[in-house]
């Protein structure tokens, strides 16, 4: 028999009980074999801190998967992953973290379900790379984590690709990932929050500061807060935006007005390596990447990294990684 709302204080309590149904959120983490533990962990952590705060389950979660039962991740940690049922059992959100499950992109299917109704959908790092060279032609700006996004830029023209924390494209949200994961989700459930909430669970989840999805990813060496000698943090940019070309250390310092021999003494009390051999390490770093993410040829890794053959290119790699580029590439 139904109940009937035929007192003020029982209709309050009626309406109470729908705005709070109302308000519940649901997630799914979609995982798959080799998944990245780190964003895992991160977006369960910060849903569960923002339930903890509320004292209530306001945001539920699951692990997802096209293949479902114990899934072990990138470094170990084994989770229990539901099975994906077409169109069953969405969610009013999607996450799907990077790891070998996101750059596999068995989950384009569920996301393809999520943007039929409308859900949100949340892709991070590796997922991100993997929908952006599947997107031709996005129509609105794109994002991954830096590391990615080098290898992008080096195999395909990707005009709309940019280097903040998170981007929209028609309903999608491409992300870095890695360490600004929590910031991700509290942007997500934020509209659910009250902006005291919001700074709360920044500060349960020790965030010192909550940065805008808009804000720039951390990754220019010149950027580090270590850096206070404007004339190291110029001749480091100076550096990082040459890698393809030869250092000439004498031209560097004159570039940035300081004698060669005290350009070397900071490089040395900072990076504990002069600038020629700090360059290098550089340009070995960069084809690395190179090779761990793109399918380019060991030639035009090394012309695209400033060395001047593929066997200087190979001798680099060994001496600084103990292993070859070939088998570097194979544990991909």
């Amino acid at each position: 028999m139904p109940i009937k709302a035929s007192t003020p204080a029982l209709r309050d309590t009626v309406e109470t009980i729908a705005d709070k149904a109302s308000m519940r959120r649901s997630v799914e983490i979609y995982v798959g074999r080799g998944f990245c533990e780190f964003e895992t962990s991160a977006i369960a952590k910060a849903l569960n801190t923002a339930n903890e705060m509320l004292g209530e389950d306001v945001f539920s979660w699951r692990y997802v998967s096209e293949t479902p039962g114990l899934l072990t991740g990138k470094c170990g940690m084994i989770v229990r992953a539901e099975p994906v049922v077409q169109d069953h059992e969405l969610a009013d959100t999607i996450f799907i973290v990077g790891g070998r499950s996101g750059r596999e992109a068995a989950w384009l299917p569920r996301l393809h379900q999520m943007r039929r109704l409308g859900r949100s959908v949340a892709l991070l790092s590796d997922a991100a790379t993997a929908y952006i060279k599947r997107t031709k032609s996005p129509v609105g700006k794109v994002t991954t984590h830096w590391h990615h996004a080098l290898s992008l830029k080096e195999t395909g023209h990707h005009p709309k690709l940019t280097n903040n924390l998170s981007e929209i494209s028609a309903g999608v949200t491409t992300a870095a990932g890695s360490g600004a994961t929590m910031e991700l989700v509290i942007a997500h459930i934020a509209p659910y929050l009250s902006t005291a909430d919001v700074a709360e669970l920044g500060n349960r989840l020790m965030l010192h500061v909550l940065r805008s999805p808009q804000s720039e990813q951390p990754n220019d060496i010149a950027l580090m807060p270590a850096l206070s000698d404007d004339r190291l943090k110029r001749a480091v940019e100076i550096i990082e935006s040459s890698l393809d070309q030869p250092l000439n250390v004498c031209e560097l310092a004159q570039e940035v007005c300081v004698s060669t021999r005290h350009l070397e003494r900071i490089f040395k009390e900072v990076f504990q390596q002069t600038p020629a051999r700090f360059y290098k390490q550089l340009r070995t770093k960069k084809a690395r990447a190179l090779i761990e993410e793109t399918q380019l040829s060991m030639v035009e890794i090394a012309v695209a990294t400033g060395f001047n053959s593929s066997s200087s290119l190979n001798e680099a790699i060994k001496k600084q990684y103990g292993a070859s580029p070939k088998q570097i590439r194979s544990k991909r």
